[in-house]
């Protein structure tokens, strides 16, 4: 049978299969599908509801334009194409695309542990700040009625004075008004316990007991799990915006270019809430001469620690490639497997082992020193030795990577250059530099490229062996001489500098383009060394 009877009989087969009655579980499927589809739509159009009712209008449409676009492409026999394509697209855009952007926004803004909220809940918190008037304070009981519920209030070593009618006490999240009546020896059940109290908290927080005007008071509040009873505000919502402080009526308006509300004097209130400060987080980096040295020496600091640990551990790394290469070592499996090691052992497990191998008083470097040369270097103290450890833990763990590729390159070296160069008379050193080197380190290129923006983020190496440690002096924002940009941006953004979210994010930006440079860097490199 020749390849086109083959053909023909193949499309006739799938023709006749294509023919065939459905099976029971495919008719299901046909006649769920509608249903399942509108179910889906309906239980996305609720989300996108409840996210919009929760005051998020922004990421309520976007919600809604995922939804849509994802039953277009599911649904619709238009989007078929696209089909494979979406769950790829989808995940890029919401898991690199939108933390880069939203992180980028927040470069712009003074978000911060002192700015956390928006101006209108900043409002709202103050104007809700207010003062229990303790001298007019009434204790009360809940007794139970029915399925409902009595609030008595008590005059202070007397019996009940106010009762309110039944309540059913729900957390409706709204006040609710209750006018209280003088109490005439109505049938109380037994109140109702401490711990029963607890239970009905949220919704007693809610009520506001108004009584008549012959008692002197008219409002009462909830204070506590024993009392209700007048309060004075602390402030006073005016007709522009702004805010009065009762006490000594002094108006504080919002100031939107530091996030406050602010008096005429300059005195500002906390909380803060969030504004948009355009470039004042990247101009903060270079104008600002408190925040600029240290931010400078870190940024150098950064790339020298890079640049070092890429050279140093590829050195090596060639250099024992070349040494296990040669084919009249004895043991070369032997030497292979423990130079191999470092790599295969966790990474955050050697990083500890050497942070007690270099402690000052107990560590077994310090000791085989005090030993030899009679002297304890302090490693973690002095700024010079620190980063010294830090390039020797780090070359420690990345030689060995650099190595098994060298030694994988060597072998597609054609062994003719060296019978060549030996009857040139050439030696090691003139085959290595004339050879070996320039040969291998052309392929690696973009190796080191990759390897020095690893480096360039190398967070766990400096928080599991310094933590930035020792610190500059007299700093505006604590920052660590053994710092590098990403771990210095997690303290800024998390540690002991105020939660600066918006100085972190604009540096985190920053990273973001430097190691995109090198990711260009690197795409260029690649294609050189494949031409």
């Amino acid at each position: 049978m020749n390849a086109a009877s083959q053909h023909s009989t193949s499309l006739g087969a799938l023709s006749a299969y294509s023919k065939l009655p459905p099976t029971a579980l495919e008719r299901a499927l046909q006649a769920l599908r509608w249903p399942l589809t509108g179910a889906a739509m309906l239980a996305s159009l609720y989300m996108v509801f409840m996210i919009h009712a929760a005051g998020q209008t922004w990421w309520a449409v976007g919600a809604l334009s995922f939804f849509a676009a994802a039953f277009y492409v599911y649904v619709s026999n238009a989007g078929f194409a696209y089909r494979y394509l979406f769950p790829g697209i989808a995940g890029m855009l919401i898991f690199i695309a939108f933390p880069l952007i939203y992180t980028a926004q927040i470069g712009f803004t003074n978000y911060s542990s002192a700015h956390l909220l928006s101006e209108q809940r900043v409002r709202e918190y103050l104007l809700d700040q207010h003062e229990a008037v303790q001298t007019l304070t009434q204790p009360f009981t809940l007794h139970a009625d029915g399925a409902a519920f009595r609030l008595v209030l008590r005059q202070a070593d007397a019996g009940p004075a106010w009762v309110s009618p039944p309540l059913a006490l729900r957390n409706t999240g709204k006040e609710l008004a209750v006018e209280m009546e003088a109490f005439a020896n109505q049938s109380l059940q037994p109140a109702l316990s401490l711990r029963e109290l607890i239970l009905h908290r949220e919704a007693l927080m809610q009520l506001k007991l108004i009584l008549p005007a012959s008692a002197g008071l008219i409002e009462l509040r909830y204070l506590g799990l024993r009392e209700f009873g007048p309060i004075t505000r602390n402030w006073q919502a005016n007709a522009d915006g702004s805010l009065t402080r009762l006490a000594d009526g002094q108006v504080f308006s919002a100031n939107r270019e530091i996030g406050n509300f602010q008096n005429a004097k300059g005195e500002v209130l906390q909380p803060g809430f969030k504004v948009v400060v355009g470039w004042q987080n990247y101009t903060r980096m270079v104008l600002d001469a408190e925040f600029r040295g240290p931010f400078l020496a870190i940024f150098s600091w950064t790339v020298i620690f890079s640049l070092l640990t890429v050279v140093l551990a590829t050195s090596i790394g060639m250099l024992l490639a070349v040494m296990l290469n040669w084919d009249d070592l004895k043991g070369r499996t032997t030497y292979r497997t423990l130079l191999f090691l470092p790599y295969a052992v966790p990474g955050f497990i050697s990083i500890l082992v050497f942070k007690g191998l270099f402690n000052q008083n107990f560590g077994e470097i310090n000791a085989i020193l005090d030993a030899l040369f009679g002297v304890k270097p302090a490693w973690f103290a002095d700024p010079l030795l620190a980063k010294t450890m830090l390039l020797i833990v780090n070359v420690w763990l990345g030689y060995p990577y650099i190595m098994i590729l060298c030694a994988g390159l060597l072998k597609a070296i054609p062994a003719d250059l060296y019978e060549a160069s030996a009857i040139a008379g050439a030696g090691p050193l003139t085959n290595f530099f004339k050879i070996t080197a320039p040969l291998v380190i052309k392929p690696l290129a973009p190796l080191l490229v990759s390897a020095f923006a690893f480096n360039f983020n190398n967070f766990v190496l400096i928080a599991l062996l310094t933590d930035g440690r020792p610190d500059f002096l007299s700093t505006k924002i604590p920052a660590g001489q053994t710092d590098i940009l990403v771990s210095y941006t997690y303290r800024i953004a998390f540690k002991d500098s105020g939660s600066d979210f918006g100085l972190a994010a604009a540096i985190s930006t920053l990273i973001f383009f430097l190691v995109a440079a090198m990711s260009l860097i690197n795409l260029r490199l690649m294609k050189k060394a494949q031409g």
